[in-house]
């Protein structure tokens, strides 16, 4: 493909998100989901940081044997990966695990150890951002459980939109969900869950960067506490 032609299909694409973006805004999460599978069909990925599996569910009954793409960043909880194995054993989808160029190891042996206490962004790049970069290479667009109750710097994310930085469309199905939503869809459909979610975790990332959250927080103060720091840098 020549570079006049990807910028066509760039525009295109974005085009595509944008209308579907306003098109969806008051569609279900099913509706959405069924909107990506017509319109990408295998080219289309779901990706979990196995919190839960609700977005992995609901994408596997309007496309079964969906591409479910986890980061493995060396310092997930062992709940998490218990999770991630749990959901490949049992649920119609296909899970993809990334990881970073680098080990732990190779990486406290370049950068020093602690990396993520004393330059968490950086240490977010090595192991989030760089290895997501690659794994949505092959993919034209993919979805998030991002929520706009979540945290002020999400309360704007849309349905449906555009990935500048990957140059994909970027489907967020349950946006305009609650926490009670997330909930009530869980016990109906009986979908898994991080047990830590059980456990006074609101937000499940990183064990070295991620505490239980207090009373009164909302979902994602537990994940970098005190460092001002409050995304990943995968969402921009």
């Amino acid at each position: 493909m020549t570079a006049v032609q990807e910028k066509h299909r760039t525009d295109d694409l974005k085009a595509l998100a944008e209308q579907a973006g306003r098109d969806l805004e008051d569609a279900t999460a099913p509706e959405i989901l069924r909107w990506a599978a017509d319109t990408f069909g295998r080219a289309f990925c779901v990706t979990s940081s196995m919190e839960d599996a609700v977005v992995a569910h609901l994408a596997s009954r309007e496309l079964p044997g969906v591409d479910v793409v986890f980061l493995d960043t060396g310092y997930h909880f062992p709940e998490t990966i218990g999770t991630r194995d749990a959901v490949e054993a049992v649920m119609d989808v296909n899970v993809i695990t990334l990881t970073p160029a680098r080990t732990v190891a190779e990486q406290d042996a370049e950068h020093g150890p602690r990396l993520h206490d004393r330059d968490p962004d950086l240490c977010c790049r090595m192991r989030k951002v760089e290895p997501l970069e690659r794994g949505l290479a092959s993919y034209l667009a993919w979805a998030t459980g991002l929520r706009r109750d979540e945290s002020p710097t999400r309360a704007n994310t849309p349905v449906v939109g555009w990935d500048e930085r990957r140059g994909k469309v970027k489907i967020s199905p349950i946006a305009r969900w609650t926490q009670d939503d997330v909930d009530a869809y869980v016990a109906e459909h009986g979908v898994l869950t991080n047990p830590l979610l059980m456990d006074g975790y609101a937000s499940v990332g990183c064990a070295p960067c991620t505490r239980r959250v207090l009373a009164g927080e909302d979902a994602r103060a537990g994940r970098w506490s005190g460092s001002g720091k409050t995304e990943c840098g995968l969402h921009g």
